[in-house]
This record gives structure tokens, sequence and C-alpha cells, in this order.
């Protein structure tokens, strides 16, 4: 009886092992993800600041035209 409880315990462990590396292996490639999805954000946010930066000068010509239906 006590062989057979020992068996049991390995098997959940081996299996408690396994899911572990797996879980461990699904956060790392997260982490990868949302480091990716920083840089990226980071990129838009630098580039939409540019065009608004830009759009200044732009943007004052055309608040003073008249629409086309006037």
């Amino acid at each position: 009886m006590d062989e057979d409880r020992l068996i049991d315990l390995e098997t959940k462990l081996a299996y408690q092992e396994e899911t572990l590396r797996v879980l461990n292996d699904v956060v790392t490639r997260q982490q990868l993800q949302l480091e990716n999805l920083q840089l990226t954000c980071r990129q838009m946010i630098e580039r939409l600041s540019k065009m608004g930066e830009g759009e200044g000068a732009f943007k004052g010509s055309l608040a003073d035209e008249v629409p086309p239906h006037y």
C-alpha cells in the first residue's frame, strides 16, 4: 500500500513539474509580447506627437477658411 502511494505521489509530482514548465513557457512568451507591445505603443506615441507638432501651422490655416457650402 505504501509503494502504491509513493508511485501516486511521484506521478502527481511529474505532472506538476510538466505543468509548471508549460506555464513558465507561457509567461515567458507573454512577457516578450508585452515588451513588443510597449515598444510599438512608444513608437506610435512618438509618431502622433510629431504629427501634432506639424499640424499646428496647418490647422490654423484651415480654421480660417470658409467651408465650401457658404
